[in-house]
């Protein structure tokens, strides 16, 4: 029998903690990354239903997959990175947000892709991303605060490419107002690196992106013309010079992002999801530092995620209960 002690007590203990109005909201449990034989739970999952009154609707197996991390339980955050041919750091702000947007660049040979919180971490990168955050102000505050702002500023003015999507490319401009308290309320200096100015809006943005590159200047001209797919999610509006040339914009100009020097920014996440996108990026710093990388070959991210969704979802449907599961999806809550 399973001790009493172990997982399935904790988890017995957790739902019988739950208020009864709670507790009607929960349909049914999943045991996840089990690994061995499913047969030595069985007692446990009779213990655990006839306990907590709940079906247990399948056991998940680990799958060796890498599919994208939750913001807040990723392990990247703490890997140890040496520094390759080609170094790129993403500023680790403590309200990071979709910071997947930067996984295909460390799919390529002979790059280095480094999270880093301090100024001693920074080193001497060939490129400095500014991720998404949840809170733009703020984030950019701590930056401040702890002199990266100060290092991204100096590193700008060595001639580095600094590339912002979505609050990182607010970041990047004048000014951040936030006159409605979306984040932090009143108005904050940029690092003026762009010349644009972000005002906070009630209402979220959400669309799909799909265009490309425009004219583009400084070390990352040879990404000029490359079709680029993604998509926005934010609550700021920014008024800048463009570069991206957006498609899917339902507005006359129909572009995004700015650029101006070896400065970039963009709304568009997953904008280097495509395989040409990324390598023309790192061939382009490669080019500036003076490195031949003739053999660079990267993924075309996009299909490399959606073969391991596959994956997840073929395994899923193999060891859950799906017909358990759609009826409780019909029934609702």
């Amino acid at each position: 029998d399973i001790d009493r002690g172990g997982v399935f007590a904790q988890l017995i203990g957790t739902v019988e903690l739950l208020e009864e109005d709670e507790r009607e909201m929960v349909k049914g449990l999943i045991i996840n990354k089990f690994r061995g034989d499913k047969t030595i739970l069985d007692s446990g999952v009779q213990m655990l239903e006839e306990r907590s009154h709940i079906p247990v609707v399948g056991v998940a197996p680990y799958l060796d997959i890498q599919v994208e991390d939750e913001d807040s339980l990723t392990e990247r955050f703490d890997r140890r990175q040496e520094v390759d041919l080609i170094d790129i750091a993403v500023i680790r702000v403590p309200r990071i947000s979709n910071f997947t947007d930067f996984n295909p660049l460390e799919s390529i040979p002979g790059v280095s892709l480094r999270y880093v919180q301090h100024v001693s971490e920074l080193k001497n990168p060939d490129m400095i991303l500014l991720p998404g955050t949840k809170n733009t102000m703020e984030d950019l505050l701590w930056m401040r605060q702890n002199g990266l702002e100060a290092a991204v500023l100096k590193a700008a003015a060595a001639g580095k490419v600094i590339f912002g999507v979505c609050g990182g490319f607010q970041m990047l401009g004048d000014t951040l107002s936030d006159p409605l308290h979306v984040e932090a309320g009143g108005t904050i200096k940029g690092m003026g690196l762009l010349p644009m100015d972000t005002v906070f809006a009630g209402e979220k943005t959400r669309t799909r992106a799909e265009g490309a590159f425009g004219k583009t200047e400084g070390v990352l001209a040879g990404i000029e013309g490359t079709r680029i797919e993604g998509y926005e999610i934010h609550m700021g509006e920014t008024e800048a010079f463009t570069f991206i040339d957006d498609q899917n914009r339902a507005d006359s100009d129909k572009l995004d992002g700015a650029q101006k020097g070896n400065v970039y920014g963009t709304y568009v996440h997953g904008i280097f999801d495509k395989e040409e996108v990324a390598e023309r990026i790192v061939e382009a710093l490669a080019k500036n530092k003076g490195i031949a990388m003739e053999q660079i070959h990267g993924v075309d991210y996009q299909t490399f995620k959606e073969t391991q969704y596959d994956i997840l979802a073929d395994a899923l449907r193999e060891h859950l209960n799906m017909k358990k599961i759609y009826q409780i999806l019909e029934e609702g809550a």
